[in-house]
């Protein structure tokens, strides 16, 4: 399973997302889309909404969710 997390910086629902994955030892690939505007406009396109966190799973788009939302998609 290929996951990408895509976060802004500051964001609660985004550090709750990395606290279960830092948690349950999830491996991931991070993209703060605070400091990389080309990891913005990929999730925009992906997501079609500016929100975070927004992840990746397989190609699957789960955007805007929290922590207890990424639990229940992962079985977590």
């Amino acid at each position: 399973m290929k996951i990408i997390l895509y976060v802004k910086t500051g964001c609660p629902w985004c550090q709750g997302v990395l606290d279960l994955f830092a948690e349950k030892k999830v491996a991931f690939e991070l993209r703060n889309v605070t400091e990389n505007k080309a990891y913005f406009d990929e999730m925009v396109q992906k997501s079609g909404q500016t929100k975070a966190p927004t992840l990746d799973i397989d190609g699957k788009i789960y955007a805007d969710s929290d922590r207890e939302q990424v639990a229940k998609v992962l079985g977590l």
